[in-house]
């Protein structure tokens, strides 16, 4: 009786931590639904969108050197009990302030890359405050403030909104204001934690502890070249498109990249979704023990099949909801089914990759995802050969499908987990059906691509319903109980 309600509990612990995390990233989500179409307007030429969009992209290239993967550090040794909070924290600033000051001693190199002359110091000053806000996030995810951590969410996203407008729309600086933008949302972010929590209060430069720096760098270095495997698989088709299809249709390279940016506004759907629960997830991956290779398995299967319905769902809707984009814009729905199969087996990725931070085995995070990279890349170059922008879509879904193989033969030896591959088979082949439908434009494509989503979601019913058993409780009280007891009462079969 004990097991089942501590086996209960750690259920309903997830989801009420699921929930908290969901209110903090709803209104990012929001923000990315409203910033996207936003930018098709505020910013004068799709070459502006893209140059902004591989301008970012530098920086988060640069902030895994800059963080020397500290962010994953930090939560996971927050967590242990046995380790001083003051000297997780202390660890993890003095790296990052290191890892700057490295930076810019490149300077004198770093200017003559790319763009870098004329956006070289807000790239910089965007690396910093991006490294400084998720110590601060990831410090306070790991000492349990969850509540803090969703008030921070809802705040940053209202002032980087605001700047956008004010930057985009007000003061009309372009990349410029973009840039801008983001930055002075992190410094709000920043600020407020500190505040809030009184994060100085773990600021202590005397008595480092230097054998437990030693092991964070042991487990966080290894994730600078698996989170820079993580851009190359994500980030690198904006590139290889701008260098590849420059002139193509009479369009730049830069315009080409800003539709595949664009290209991106839906599946980032799915991505937050997998951010909202990952936030919750790793906190149950490290501190529940007993069982986890039940446990990991039961939550990967009910994961999985929200992912997979709302995957379907986005490949339904996207020519219709690409049309609150500017005109010229339109175009983008293309890279959208493809990408939206990328985002799965990404979401898909970030679970398992918990399996590698309770065991602290790094180095499997960068070997698989390095796979990834390297396969990435080579499809990249053919696939844009042959079938122009669309092609990076088609390498991105096969290079993380790569890496989810990896990553689900490693958790299957590592704690018995198992994903169950025949079901994935089934709903990957179905969502790759419903792609190639719509790109192809057969005749009352919206009809058959609907028929595909309904046939995913009756076939994923059981684990969204036992998603929805946990979670409307928690939201709705004793009403969300009422209901999860009919709609038990219908679909349970009745003892004779």
């Amino acid at each position: 009786m004990s097991n089942e309600k501590n086996t209960g509990d750690k259920y309903s612990k997830l989801a009420g931590n699921t929930i908290i995390f969901a209110i903090s990233s709803f209104s990012s989500k929001l923000l990315t639904l409203l910033v996207q179409p936003f930018l098709t307007y505020a910013m004068a030429e799709i070459a502006d969108l893209g140059l902004s969009k591989i301008l970012s992209q530098y920086a988060n290239l640069l902030i895994p050197f800059v963080s020397m993967g500290m962010s994953n550090a930090i939560i996971r040794f927050g967590l242990d009990k046995g380790n001083s909070e003051k000297q997780v924290f202390t660890n993890g600033l003095l790296t990052i302030l290191g890892g700057f000051g490295i930076l810019v001693l490149c300077w004198p190199v770093a200017q003559f890359l790319p763009d870098m002359a004329q956006y070289g110091m807000l790239i910089y000053i965007y690396v910093l405050m991006s490294c400084l806000r998720t110590l601060c996030t990831q410090f306070v995810r790991s000492r349990q403030w969850n509540k803090l951590v969703a008030v921070d969410g809802v705040l940053c996203t209202v002032a980087t909104m605001a700047f956008y407008v004010l930057y985009l729309l007000g003061f009309k600086w372009g990349t410029n204001g973009y840039l801008l933008a983001i930055i002075s949302g992190d410094f709000v972010s920043v600020l407020f934690l500190s505040f809030t929590g009184k994060l100085w209060n773990f600021v202590e430069f005397k008595g480092i502890n230097r054998d437990l720096w030693k092991q964070m760098l042991r487990f966080s270095l290894p994730m600078i070249p698996a989170q820079i495997s993580f851009w190359v698989i994500n980030a690198s088709d904006l590139f290889f498109v701008r260098e590849m299809c420059n002139g193509l249709d009479g369009n730049s390279g830069e315009a080409w990249s800003g539709l595949l940016s664009t290209g991106y506004f839906l599946p980032t759907i799915l991505t937050t979704l997998g951010l909202i629960f990952y936030d919750a997830w790793q906190l149950s991956a490290v501190t529940e023990e007993d069982g986890r290779a039940k446990f990991f398995t039961k939550i990967f299967r009910t994961y999985s099949s929200v992912l997979f319905c709302c995957a379907a769902g986005i490949i339904w809707l996207c020519r219709p909801v690409m049309h609150i984009m500017k005109s010229n814009y339109y175009y983008a729905w293309h890279f959208v089914p493809f990408l939206t199969l990328a985002s799965t087996c990404s979401c898909f990725n970030q679970f398992l990759n918990s399996v590698y931070v309770v065991n602290k085995k790094s180095s499997h995070s960068l070997w698989t995802m390095l796979s990834g990279a390297v396969s990435n890349c080579i499809m990249n170059y053919f696939f844009i050969k042959w079938w122009g922008p669309i092609g990076a879509t088609f390498a991105s879904f096969l290079g993380l499908g790569l890496v989810f193989t990896l990553r689900a033969l490693d958790a299957h030896k590592m704690i018995g987990m198992s994903i169950h591959p025949a079901r994935v088979a089934v709903n990957l082949g179905a969502l790759m059906c419903e792609a190639f439908v719509l790109l192809a434009g057969v005749p009352l494509y919206g009809l058959w691509t609907g028929l595909i989503t309904a046939a995913i979601i009756l076939y994923n019913f059981a684990g969204v319903w036992a998603m929805a058993r946990l979670l409307l409780p928690k939201i709705f009280g004793q009403r969300g109980k009422a209901l999860v007891n009919a709609v038990d009462g219908w679909t349970k079969p009745k003892k004779a």
